[in-house]
């Protein structure tokens, strides 16, 4: 994967600020990342002409305010700078269309968004960047705090289950080795199995055997770096394998949840997934970074923004 050299942070005056910055400083002191643009976004104005005539400096008032109060969030919260660059963005209009851009524009590795759980809010946003986004999302929900010791990998076996795993790894190397990842395939009982002859027990047993010959072959295609990952196989039994992913996250008190946006290619870059897409939904107790390699967006982007 790529050091998180630009970073993206999404604030917007809420008390889930201090959080997103904490994790900030949290992923830059190990990531070298050499800038971070905190950024703000107000909703469109839509300010009569002849009031900015009479107040000609109304707009340039109301975002030096806010670069003012985000300033003074980063003071409170982030910590040692440690030779990072920091730059405050105000911009006005739609949010993830103004995000998208700046991310585009600046080359960011991550953008960094909040998850709303008694805020007032919604998580639409964080659907449309990680669908649209040329480069990997982090969401963070209330009350999170920034440690790695357990991360959680749902995967499919996937190129892009590949991404998420690479990712873990990486960040597991980057905090001492100590983070221990969790390699989780769920799997389902066909429906027609009973037309082979099987019981159900039988063809579960099957099922789970094919899918550690599965992962034994995944495991292989990827550098470890010597950190211990640990499959585990969990039968769906409701066809819902969020749900099974999120149970096996509180029993391990997963400190993240990483997963693989389905488009690699600009031709499938709307594509995150289902899985990915429930999982940005339902989620509301662990950061979730959807990974995603940087610039397999940017060829559609410009179209994107006309949108």
């Amino acid at each position: 994967m790529y050091q998180i050299k630009k970073l993206i942070v999404c604030l917007d005056q809420s008390g889930l600020d201090e959080t997103l910055v904490k994790f900030a400083s949290f992923i830059a002191k190990v990531n070298q990342t050499k800038k971070i643009y905190f950024t703000n976004v107000i909703r469109n104005l839509n300010i009569p002409k002849d009031v900015l005539e009479e107040f000609p400096n109304l707009i340039d008032n109301m975002v030096e305010e806010r670069k003012t109060q985000m300033k003074a969030v980063v003071d409170k919260s982030y910590g040692e700078q440690d030779g990072v660059e920091f730059s405050f963005v105000v911009k006005e209009g739609q949010l993830s269309k103004k995000i998208l851009k700046l991310a585009h524009e600046k080359s960011a590795d991550m953008i960094i968004i909040g998850r709303k759980v008694d805020l007032p809010g919604t998580g639409v946003v964080s659907q449309r960047l990680a669908r649209r986004a040329s480069c990997s999302l982090l969401i963070i929900p209330e009350n999170s705090v920034p440690k790695i010791d357990t991360l959680l990998v749902p995967s499919d076996f996937s190129d892009y289950s590949k991404d998420a795993l690479e990712e873990a790894v990486l960040i597991a190397e980057k905090y001492g080795k100590k983070a221990g990842i969790i390699c989780q395939n769920v799997f389902s009982v066909p429906s027609g199995y009973h037309f082979t002859g099987k019981s159900y027990k039988e063809f579960t047993s099957i099922m789970r055997m094919h899918a550690e010959i599965n992962f034994k072959k995944f495991i292989r295609k990827i550098d470890t770096k010597n950190i211990e990952i640990t499959p585990v196989y969990t039968q769906d039994e409701d066809d819902d394998p969020v749900e099974d992913i999120l149970a096996k996250a509180k029993e391990i008190k997963a400190d993240g949840i990483i997963i693989g946006a389905k488009g690699r290619t600009a031709a499938t870059a709307l594509f995150i997934g289902s899985m990915a897409e429930r999982l940005i939904q339902l989620n509301d107790q662990f950061p979730l970074l959807v990974t995603r390699p940087k610039g397999k967006n940017a060829g559609i982007l410009d179209y994107i923004l006309e949108i």
